[in-house]
């Protein structure tokens, strides 16, 4: 039960943050500030989180029920975090140093790490229901 509640605990605080990222994602978008920088990818990438912010705080009341959601966020977290590094390892072979690293290579390692480890398990349908597949089956 802890684990569950510091699960819900995690989907809350990720779930505000990536909301929180509509606002720089409307400063990114507004009068077309995204072009001043000419880094088109800040914004597609802010999309997805502000859309993933909302599904995990649905998530937060019956977590067990939205395995995939938390495999999804924990696991495109990680993605994100290495490709960060893979990036930041190409700047500095060529000289060059990022401004975001490695303060958010850590960040969102840590997420995916600790939505991982809180990962909750699979429940058991209830007595007398067939998984969705076998019912299609038993009805041909």
């Amino acid at each position: 039960m802890k684990r569950e509640r510091a699960l819900q605990v995690v989907l809350v605080l990720v779930g505000l943050l990536y909301c929180s990222f509509g606002y720089f994602l409307f400063g990114s978008l507004w009068h077309s500030g995204w072009l001043r920088g000419q880094n088109d990818v800040v914004p597609m990438f802010l999309s997805l989180l502000t859309a993933l912010g909302p599904c995990l705080l649905v998530a937060v009341k019956q977590p067990g029920r939205h395995r995939l959601l938390i495999a999804y966020a924990a696991w495109s977290a990680l993605a994100h975090a290495f490709t960060m590094t893979i990036q930041s390892a190409e700047a500095a072979a060529h000289g060059m140093h990022r401004s975001d690293s490695p303060q958010d290579i850590v960040f969102f390692a840590v997420i995916g790490v600790v939505l991982l480890a809180l990962f909750p398990a699979k429940q058991p349908l209830p007595a007398g229901r067939a998984p969705l597949s076998e019912s299609r089956v038993a009805e041909s």
